[in-house]
């Protein structure tokens, strides 16, 4: 019997934004991505469970040095509650714990509104015990379905918003907007305790993680039915990780020493987080191009390196910029500029 051909891996380096579907784990979507793009080196940037949906940045090469960035950022959700049912899991695919009515004394528009206002701000969460989190190298979910609790220290998590979408009879539906390490589920829990009727999740949807939106996300079916050429039109540059931080651009030879792990002395403010940009050593872009060359902070003066680009991961995002003549489909993001004086 002939097996398929295998393709050969190629250095790609970039970001693609995935709607990730319903039912796929994020590590088996990354691996499903990465044989489309043919890419050597990949990693996404923080696990969305399989029962939840929306945006799943996968990043390529140079970009998995930053993809630190896109998990330490906040998020955003869309959130939809079953009111007056408990589980075992805090979402669907628990065992029904407990029921209770659903009555208009207890769940009204100014009782849901009281709720999300409690919820709002920094707020101690304990970590679900069907949760990935590990105790004693194993993940805590199989602690659980071993009928087994283990004791878990509340975290401190933030959340900016609970903006109401929809509210008939039993089921809630939330925007929510929070800090990294937030279990919707958690909040699922303690808006139903809030309410007096209990409530699970039985839908999530990340819809924005930092600057990113699920706006300029691609479905796999999408990903899948598309060339090459039109999957690599639509990665995004590696810098779309960092499109947040102010930027830094460099001189050809101030360039050169930045790429060695070298301090460069600045006239700038201190900056905790910067992204740098210049030319790759002897080879000047055309006028008004310039190549990522990696993220630093500034302190009193100085330019200091946090991670660098190779000169491989330099050389190859050059040919990248110099080949690519598609503008990138992602969302704009509004950039903070810091020239250099």
């Amino acid at each position: 019997m002939n097996r398929p051909v295998r393709q050969p891996r190629r250095a790609l380096h970039g970001v693609i934004l995935l709607d990730k579907p319903l039912g796929l784990s994020s590590n088996d979507a990354l691996q499903k991505v990465r044989r489309l793009m043919r890419a050597e080196k990949a990693g996404h940037t923080g696990t969305l469970d399989p029962l939840a949906t929306g945006l799943l940045p996968l990043c390529f090469g140079a970009a998995t040095k930053f993809s630190q960035v896109s998990l330490d950022a906040d998020k955003a959700y869309r959130a939809t509650l079953k009111l007056g049912q408990t589980t075992t899991t805090g979402d669907a695919e628990g065992t029904v714990l407990d029921t209770r009515p659903v009555t208009s004394e207890r769940v009204n528009p100014d009782s849901i509104k009281s709720a999300c206002r409690q919820l709002t701000g920094d707020i101690d969460q304990v970590p679900p015990m069907y949760s990935a989190l590990k105790h004693a190298g194993r993940a805590l979910y199989e602690y659980a379905r071993e009928g087994i609790e283990i004791e878990r220290e509340p975290r401190r998590v933030t959340i900016h918003g609970i903006d109401i979408v929809s509210w008939h009879d039993d089921e809630l539906i939330v925007d929510v907007r929070c800090s990294k390490g937030t279990y919707i589920r958690t909040l699922a829990q303690d808006l139903g305790e809030l309410l007096g009727v209990g409530a699970h999740l039985t839908g999530l949807r990340r819809t924005a993680s930092g600057g990113l939106s699920i706006a300029g996300a691609v479905t796999f079916d999408a990903l899948q039915n598309m060339t090459e050429v039109q999957r690599d039109a639509i990665l995004a540059p590696v810098d779309v990780l960092l499109a947040e931080w102010p930027e830094v651009t460099l001189s050809e030879s101030e360039a050169a020493r930045f790429l060695t792990g070298l301090r460069r002395r600045v006239a700038l403010p201190d900056q905790p987080q910067v992204r740098v940009y210049g030319p790759h050593p002897g080879q000047p872009l055309e006028a008004g191009e310039r190549v990522l060359l990696g993220s630093a902070h500034i302190k009193g003066g100085e330019l200091i390196p946090t991670r660098l680009l190779s000169p491989d991961e330099v050389q190859s995002l050059l040919i990248q910029v110099s080949s690519s003549a598609t503008p990138s489909a992602q969302p704009e993001v509004g950039e903070r500029s810091v020239p250099v004086v």
